[in-house]
């Protein structure tokens, strides 16, 4: 007969088992396609990933989802209006926080694409009037609602700093967490370059990103536009591969 202790042993090594084999992928973070994910990287505020088809390299390309009390507002919408449409059924579904609004930081397509998908759930978008008319002359998506250059919108707070990686780039801090999305004005810790110059302003960049540095004195997480988040490191190295380019 197996006596108490030995099968309150057994018991603790099935326990054991069992937790050593279970799933390991974390809560926060939902694959919602091959192409698109979202993960949670400070309170209330969740990254999501897209990425392009083979036309734009497969490149990977950030964007945010902020709640906003019941509700949330997309950042950057995400390269095609298939990838925004799951970013918009998983916000309702799943996170419980529907999209009331949306904005985009500037007019290329990894900013503008999902743009139609929006339109069609009557979600406003909204850009500088900037953003608009170059998104126009692009073939690109085009937002229908403006910001100012400097604005509060929800829990974030909107801020064009000058020219940069393009002529109407806008920066996003949500201040509750002091997480600055960068967008494309900003690279990431593995950049060695400043990335696609095709729109860019290399002689304005510096000066822009003192004054966002100046408006945004105090931020922890910094979001580029592709590839990883970091802190305030990402500026610091932004500006040496400006003063690199400059040479």
């Amino acid at each position: 007969m197996i006596s108490l202790r030995t099968c309150a042993l057994l018991l603790l090594l099935t326990a054991s088992a069992t937790a050593h084999s279970a799933p390991t992928a974390s809560p926060e973070e939902f694959v919602l396609a091959k192409d698109v994910r979202v993960r949670r990287i400070a309170p209330g505020v969740w990254l999501h990933v897209t990425k392009a088809d083979k036309k734009w390299g497969g490149t990977a390309a950030n964007g945010l989802l902020v709640e906003d009390g019941d509700a949330s507002i997309l950042v950057d919408t995400g390269w095609t209006p298939r990838q925004s449409k799951l970013l918009l059924t998983w916000a309702r579904d799943t996170l419980h926080h529907p999209v009331r609004a949306a904005l985009v930081t500037h007019f290329h397509v990894d900013r503008t694409g999902g743009i139609p998908t929006l339109d069609a759930q009557g979600i406003p978008v909204h850009s500088r009037e900037d953003t608009a008319r170059r998104a126009a002359a692009q073939g690109n998506p085009v937002p229908q609602q403006r910001l100012s250059d400097a604005q509060d919108f929800g829990p974030l707070s909107v801020f064009f700093p000058g020219a940069g990686h393009t002529a109407d780039n806008l920066v996003v801090l949500h201040p509750a967490t002091r997480t600055l999305f960068g967008g494309c004005f900003i690279r990431d810790a593995t950049g060695k370059g400043m990335g696609n110059l095709e729109d860019a302003d290399l002689a304005a960049w510096p000066a822009s990103l003192q004054r966002e540095r100046a408006h945004f004195p105090d931020v922890r997480i910094v979001v580029p536009g592709h590839e990883s988040p970091g802190g305030p490191e990402l500026l610091d190295h932004t500006e040496a591969l400006l003063r690199a380019a400059s040479r």
